[in-house]
């Protein structure tokens, strides 16, 4: 079909089409017509909706805009603050308690607690070694990290830090997994299993689990001659004892490895770590998505000399204690994150010229590929129970909740779904959301499978919303503003008071320095504390090491102190705090101070965006100031470029201070990529697409909506592919 060939008055990428009719809708049972005509249905009626609610936006924030400037010069009133939002219903009623109505949720979304990844589905390798991430060898975890105080520096093996390796494990073992009578694992000289039953030996005599229930099962030849399997709050341990192997041949048990269960879900990201601007990039986030509903999704890359093909792991088999036969899925349960309500895509157009409303476009595609798993009672399933998990992020407020529940009612009266088959997770990271965070939840009350605090993009809105009150905190001070720490409890209280115990995720957001394991197992171990029973880590390493921490916690339990303390004494924190802004009323920074936050974070924006624009690079490893690699996506680079514009706006620096922060960061970037050869540098001639679309983002950072990077980031990027071509 050729591109000018209008579908329902629709003018669609033919690359769209061809994907839709001849890959995604093929054993679907949706007829192509059944489908555009469901889809220009949606179109057509919620169209003006989503652009009422982007007008609203603009409305509230130009009150808050007017209200800051007028208050500037007095001291901030709490009170007074928080009746203005109410009377321009920025902050709506609470409404009466209620608990959620979710049904047919998989156990890994409503009781089993543990990592969750987020990665880009546009790159295959990255969604399958994510999907693949459900299990993972501690031993590999530990010895090839920082994380117990050091990174290898050998690349033999190194006999010493393997033992530095065994011992953690073992002492793990023995947190997790407490034996009777004092005993400990590193006592063992023998274990293996006698008609089902575990059997542990030391040089003193038998020994047995604390807790017999632990033990449920083992298999033989998937990974080791043996392997032993436990279950420690909800999560499973495997033990492998393979005394051929280059570590059990030393091990007086003849312990291999210790895999755990590790990326319980994994979110694929169709929003802030992709880079899709047009119909050839969403299609290529589909494909994959398709792929991996399918279970067919497969990778060719080489490493070593070898070529390896990478594809989805299989369901692992075990048997029981009495001799029955069970299995355990092999895969993280798959989550797939649409883009938010703002932004539209030139994949398709109505024929007056306007685009379509992005989010309206994900929730049709990507539900219609997720049907292939629905269709499955065999296989690589990855919904036992029948449901399709979307994450929508930016939503702000209630009335953005109630239209994506809308979107989704109409996406499933199209596809002759059941009602509610889509439940919805709702991204905490907005702070007309994170405010009205209980209406929101009401808002999707039969569908709701998820909230999540994204610290990132939610500090990022802090400073844009408040931006006319004063100049901002640095970046590295907002971790310990009353505002942040409210909003991280306030959201664990509100979801326990609206019944998502049980029944939904209640989860925290990312760590963001991939290569600091040893800082992140010391720390990350507050969010099971905190009673999130997910949290988001940048690697299959990370939710390995980070899935240790769900041995030692229960969120189960942790989560009914909290409900407990609610019940009895309310709120850990509260909404005065959630709404006070993080101005920096006494700021008395020095030269140096300042000069030092503005080329940190024109660094990072530059860093990111140089990648974004020339590469379609949407998350990476880019390294900081001090070259250590951050992850960063465009929730980090929101932070900085509203930091900056803030700063700017307020008279703490000037434009000609950020020209020349941006012009000495751009030769440091430069060097930093020097080894990649398809980097394009910026200097000495800073002209590039890439570096103007950096400069933009703080130079226009103040009149962007939301302050959000995707308009600008959008807007360069297929200039940078139109001038590739």
């Amino acid at each position: 079909m050729s591109p000018t060939q209008p579908i329902e008055n629709l003018i669609i990428d033919p690359l769209l089409i061809d994907f839709v009719e001849n890959e995604a809708l093929v054993g679907t049972g949706v007829s192509k017509e059944q489908f555009w005509s469901g889809f220009h249905r949606a179109l057509f009626d919620l169209s003006p909706k989503n652009h009422a609610l982007m007008a609203k936006r603009k409305t509230l924030q130009s009150q808050i805009d007017e209200y800051h400037i007028e208050n500037r010069a007095n001291p901030f009133d709490a009170s007074d603050y928080e009746g203005f939002l109410r009377k321009i219903g920025y902050l709506t009623p609470e409404g009466p308690d209620f608990s959620i109505e979710t049904r047919n949720v998989d156990p890994e979304i409503s009781t089993i607690a543990g990592p969750q990844l987020v990665v880009p589905v546009t790159n295959a390798r990255f969604a399958l070694n994510a999907a693949n991430a459900r299990w993972g060898s501690l031993y590999d975890g530990l010895y090839g990290t920082d994380a117990l105080g050091s990174a290898p520096k050998l690349s033999n093996y190194d006999p010493a830090r393997g033992a530095q390796v065994v011992a953690f494990g073992r002492a793990h073992l023995d947190s997790a997994l407490p034996l009777a009578d004092g005993a400990s694992w590193l006592q063992l000289t023998g274990l293996h299993v006698e008609s089902g039953a575990l059997v542990l030996e030391t040089a003193k005599g038998p020994a047995r689990l604390k807790n017999q229930n632990c033990y449920r099962g083992y298999t033989h030849g998937t990974r080791a001659p043996l392997q032993i399997l436990f279950k420690v709050n909800d999560l499973h341990i495997q033990i492998l004892q393979d005394k051929a192997h280059q570590i059990g041949t030393t091990d007086a048990a003849g312990i291999s490895d210790i895999i755990v269960e590790a990326a319980i879900s994994t979110i694929m990201d169709c929003e802030d770590s992709v880079a899709c601007v047009d119909g050839a990039d969403k299609v290529q986030a589909y494909r994959n998505w398709l792929g991996l509903m399918r279970g067919d999704l497969t990778d060719q890359f080489q490493k070593n000399g070898q070529i390896i093909v990478r594809s989805l792991n299989a369901d692992e088999a075990f048997t029981a204690a009495n001799g029955e036969n069970f299995v355990l899925k092999g895969r993280s349960l798959m989550l797939v994150r649409n883009v938010g309500h703002l932004m539209t895509n030139p994949a398709v157009v109505d024929i007056e010229g306007n685009e379509a409303p992005e989010g309206l476009i994900d929730a049709f595609v990507t539900v219609l590929c997720a049907m292939h798993d629905l269709k499955k009672n065999n296989g690589l399933r990855n919904s036992i129970k029948g449901s399709v998990y979307v994450v929508k992020p930016k939503m702000h407020g209630s009335e953005e909740v109630a239209f994506a529940d809308e979107i989704f009612t109409y996406v499933e009266e199209t596809l002759g779904l059941p009602a509610n088959t889509v439940k919805l997770g709702i991204m905490d990271e907005e702070r007309r959301t994170s405010v009205n965070l209980k209406a929101c939840i009401r808002a999707a009350t039969k569908r709701i499978a998820f909230i999540n605090t994204g610290f990132l993009d939610r500090t990022g809105d802090e400073i844009h919303t408040s931006m006319e009150a004063g100049p901002m905190l640095p970046k590295g001070h907002m971790k310990t503003t009353p505002w942040i720490l409210s909003y991280e409890d306030r959201n664990v209280d509100i979801g326990l008071e609206c019944g998502l115990q049980g029944r939904a995720q209640i989860g925290k957001g990312m760590w963001a320095m991939p290569d600091q394991m040893e800082n992140m197992l010391a720390t990350k171990i507050g969010h099971p504390q905190a009673g999130a029973n997910c949290a988001w880590v940048p690697s299959p390493t990370a939710a390995v090491l980070h899935a240790t921490h769900y041995h030692l916690i229960s969120v189960t339990a942790r989560q009914n102190e909290i409900a407990h303390q609610i019940k009895a004494q309310g709120h850990r924190a509260s909404l005065r705090n959630l709404l006070t802004p993080p101005v920096a009323y006494d700021a008395n920074w020095s030269d140096q101070e300042i000069q030092f936050e503005l080329e940190n974070n024109v660094q990072g924006i530059l860093g990111y965006v140089v990648r974004w624009i020339d590469q379609g690079i949407g998350c990476s490893k880019v390294p900081d100031i001090h070259n250590v690699g951050l992850m960063e996506d465009r929730a980090t680079c929101r932070i900085s470029a509203q930091g900056v514009a803030n700063w700017l706006h307020h008279d703490i620096v000037t434009q000609d201070d950020v020209k020349a922060a941006f012009e000495k960061m751009a030769k440091v970037v430069d060097g930093q990529n020097a080894s990649d050869p398809l980097y394009r540098p910026m200097a000495p001639r800073y002209d590039g697409i890439a570096y103007h679309a950096a400069m933009d983002l703080v130079l226009e950072g103040r009149t962007q909506p939301s302050g959000y990077t995707e308009p600008l980031l959008h807007a360069r990027r297929i200039m940078a592919k139109a001038a590739q071509h």
